[in-house]
């Protein structure tokens, strides 16, 4: 039986690294697609934009098993991407001191033959310590927000800013372990060959 490349639609390297702990290798490919913002529809907004990448990749590797995720944070009713600038990341992280917020992850799962993807959307709720403006800095200075939606990474000193989680901690990096995991031995797509 011929091997099926299995792509990561996404140049992340938290999605690369959790695939990669899985024991999978995948290729990555940068999908191009616009993606949208649903002010008040995290869940819609993560769903339209994994659906979006994992074709926007399917149309030039269509014999590929395409994993594609999107990832926002709502906090206090505001969906919330990647920051602008280092004045935006900021902000946000001043503002969720003490509070509690949500991050939503779609997965976009495109096996060989299917017209649409297979959509999961998962969410984990993160509650933050009630840290002042010092550790604001000190997070800024260890790691880089502008790529990361809601301006910080988890598995980045994510202990500086969180207090604790109800939910799936790769979710809250980008890419929920397990719902892959799933999909891709329910395909056949998991294994020491792999």
């Amino acid at each position: 039986m011929e091997r099926i490349p299995i792509i990561l639609a996404s140049a992340s390297p938290r999605r690369l690294a959790i695939l990669r702990a899985l024991g999978v290798r995948a290729e990555v490919r940068r999908p191009h697609c616009l993606e949208v913002t649903l002010r008040d529809d995290p869940a819609g907004t993560v769903g339209v934009n994994a659906r979006r990448k994992a074709l926007s990749v399917r149309a030039s590797h269509p014999n590929a098993a395409i994993i594609a995720a999107d990832t926002v944070v709502c906090f206090e009713g505001r969906v919330l991407g990647k920051p602008r600038d280092t004045e935006e990341a900021r902000a946000w992280l001043t503002a969720y001191a003490g509070k509690t917020q949500t991050v939503y992850t779609a997965v976009a799962l495109l096996y060989p033959g299917a017209q649409e993807p297979s959509l999961r959307i998962e969410a984990t709720s993160l509650q933050f310590k009630n840290y002042d403006a010092h550790t604001v800095e000190a997070y800024l200075a260890l790691a880089r927000p502008l790529d990361r939606a809601g301006a910080y990474d988890v598995n980045v000193r994510g202990d500086l800013l969180i207090a604790g989680r109800v939910g799936s901690f790769t979710n809250a990096m980008g890419l929920p372990r397990g719902v892959v995991r799933d999909w891709l031995a329910s395909h056949g797509l998991l294994g020491a060959e792999r």
